[in-house]
């Protein structure tokens, strides 16, 4: 599927790509004039200098890099973040620093990818009563650990 992809003036760089045949996302970069620090805790808007032309009915998913996560602790605040096909400015990623020290994120790292998704809008219908299952009204942890 192709998707129309706009490069913003302070894009750097060659546009995203997958990285392999089965991956299912593609690398967004920053697209910063300095550097950013993020202490624990702290959190950033940062610009991909991208927008894109999304197709009705899909969606673009921001989630975070996983080797970052897991080593450093970086993730994205709202993961998955979503991207509506009618949305046409520039994607920024809000990154979250939940490691236990100082992050710094440069202009051009690897900072979130995207993953195009199908959506399926639902028609709401108010009614009084719900079908009964099994586990019925249980909620937070009812399930086991």
């Amino acid at each position: 599927m192709k998707i129309k992809v706009k490069k913003l003036s302070h894009y750097k760089g060659d546009l995203p790509a997958y990285q392999s045949k089965g991956s299912s996302g593609f690398d967004v970069r920053a697209q910063i004039d300095k550097k950013i620090v993020l202490a624990p805790g702290e959190r950033s808007l940062v610009p991909t200098g991208l927008s894109f032309e999304i197709p009705d009915n899909f969606e673009l998913q921001a989630r975070p890099r996983s080797g970052w996560a897991i080593k450093q602790g970086m993730t994205l605040l709202n993961t998955p973040g979503t991207i509506d096909a009618d949305y046409r400015g520039e994607v920024k990623i809000i990154l979250v620093n939940l490691g236990n020290e100082p992050i710094e994120i440069n202009d051009q790292d690897r900072i979130a990818q995207l993953v195009l998704c199908p959506i399926i809008q639902a028609n709401l219908e108010i009614h009084e009563e719900l079908g009964n299952t099994e586990r019925g009204l249980g909620g937070f942890g009812s399930t086991g650990i």
